[in-house]
């Protein structure tokens, strides 16, 4: 057994998301039953998914409880004295827990039944204990049985579900929710993002690398293998047995379809694998590097250079949530199927729903992104400096400048290729990012990360010999442009105190 302050110490280490409540304007006003909330769209908009909604148990928002004629919340009368934790800390107490104490303890009380089968614990038992993979059986707790016990039905599981009565809580209400939530038009509909078609190299360097902004190029896919070829039949065949890297695990592509095909939850996998060509080279030869994003001195590290590219596959609803690209590099991310939405902040400002810590060393995100657009998305359309947002669809491609702050949700079935990489316009922002005190804690995608620095400095001199001393004079040169007076402040008499407007 844990002693308490042991078990909350593990709690706090494991806990990687952290409670934001089911806002009343977002409820369904109706308070009868959890039936009308699964089969007809809210009063603000929000529809279900078309496939079968995943399976809630009766779980109804916290603010029904108070227009019901039952006095009793039967979440609080199952657990006994432990009810009044939050939702979130029984959560985190019954993951300490194997799947079969989460299935005896299932049969305490209607609300441990629901609380037992919450569908996040079984995801961590099974990504947990299959390093080579799972063949995903249209839930996690079905897929938790079936690797247990082979010559288990697990069909029966789903038909043994029921519906507990008067079972109020909005953490477990939003988070079915958020996992059968088609996206609203009007997250969708803003698109303000600058697009190009057919532009030079120097005018995407003069126009958007140099100023560090965002653009959306078309057209310079169209010569891709892959944009043809790029089927599920086609990857499946070519890679054959390889294992990519899906969260934590690796497992085959042929697999991974099988879970995308039948997944609804709110934070869906996907795959995202930076060893891709290594491990399949016919997919490498498949595309190239469009023109714009040609130079890329991180290559002079040769293979010590840090991760840098990956092939992206996801369901639609996966993605990632707001986050800075690593080690202060630019990136370009291309949709070969599919599409996905893009919302981007400039660095100086910091998305709503986000708390990045002092160094910059960690991110809180706690919102799933679906949970994000239905708490957050709506306030920045007053800001003053609005988000930069379009959907990427399939041939484009979607610069992303260093430092900027971006969300990316697939919107369907989507794959997508996307590289980071340093080119001269940005080589002294990574230079600083690697020097920093506290880089080895910030640097990722290579195990060296403390002398990262050195061996990049050291390699671009004998590379490209001069050209940091070079870049640093122009940007020492700007940067005296920059504080030079105006020419009202150098017509000021000093003896005076300069003249007034009256």
């Amino acid at each position: 057994m844990f002693g308490c302050r042991t078990l909350l110490k593990q709690i706090r280490k494991r806990n990687k998301r952290k409670p934001h409540k089911f806002h009343s304007k977002n409820r369904r006003k109706n308070p009868n039953s959890t039936q009308q909330h699964q089969d007809s769209p809210t009063e603000d908009g929000f529809n279900l998914k078309d496939s079968s909604p995943s399976q809630n148990y009766g779980v109804q928002p916290l603010g029904n409880f108070y227009f019901t004629s039952s006095p009793h919340n039967s979440r609080n009368t199952g657990l006994g004295n432990i009810h009044t934790l939050t939702d979130e800390l029984v959560l985190d107490i019954l993951g300490f827990l194997t799947g079969t104490h989460l299935g005896i303890l299932s049969t305490v009380s209607k609300s441990f039944y629901v609380f037992c089968n919450h569908e996040p614990l079984w995801r961590n038992l099974v990504l947990d204990g299959c390093d080579d993979g799972f063949l995903f059986k249209g839930s996690w707790k079905s897929t938790f049985v079936a690797a247990y016990n082979p010559c288990y039905d697990v069909s029966k599981i789903g038909s043994l579900g029921f519906k507990v009565k008067d079972f109020y809580s909005d953490y477990l209400f939003q988070s079915w929710l958020c996992a059968n939530l088609e996206m609203k038009v009007e997250w969708l509909e803003r698109d303000n993002i600058v697009r190009r078609k057919g532009i030079s190299f120097d005018e995407f360097v003069s126009d958007f690398e140099t100023p560090n902004k965002p653009v959306l190029l078309e057209g310079c896919l169209d010569n891709w293998p892959a944009l043809k070829k790029w089927d599920r039949d086609y990857l499946v065949k070519v890679c054959g047995d390889a294992r990519f890297s899906v969260g934590p695990i690796q497992m085959k592509l042929s697999d991974f379809f099988v879970y995308a095909d039948q997944a609804q939850e709110e934070r869906p996998l996907y795959l995202f694998d930076p060893k891709f060509a290594n491990k399949v080279p016919k997919l490498g030869k498949d595309y190239e590097v469009p023109v714009y994003f040609s130079e890329d001195l991180f290559s002079v590290l040769g293979d010590e250079r840090p991760d840098y590219r990956w092939i992206i596959i996801g369901p639609a609803g996966s993605g990632s949530s707001f986050h800075i690209d690593p080690n202060s590099t630019s990136a370009w991310n291309a949709v070969v199927k599919g599409s996905k939405k893009w919302v981007l902040f400039p660095p100086d400002v910091v998305p709503p729903g986000v708390y990045p810590s002092a160094d910059g060393a960690e991110v809180a995100c706690p919102v799933s992104i679906t949970e994000w657009f239905m708490n957050f998305y709506e306030s920045t359309k007053t800001w003053k400096k609005k988000p930069i947002e379009c959907v990427c669809k399939a041939g484009e491609v979607i610069f992303v400048p260093n430092g900027w702050w971006h969300l990316v949700i697939n919107l369907e079935d989507s794959i997508a290729i996307t590289q980071n990489y340093v080119s001269r316009r940005n080589l002294l922002n990574v230079l600083d990012f690697l020097k920093r005190p506290n880089a080895s804690t910030l640097v990722s995608g290579t195990r060296d990360r403390v002398n990262l620095h050195d061996k990049f400095k050291k390699a671009i001199e004998v590379s490209f010999p001069g050209t940091i001393d070079e870049l640093t004079k122009k940007a020492e040169i700007k940067k005296a442009e920059l504080e030079k007076p105006s020419y009202w402040d150098s017509v000021k008499d000093s003896n005076s105190g300069g003249f007034k407007f009256f």
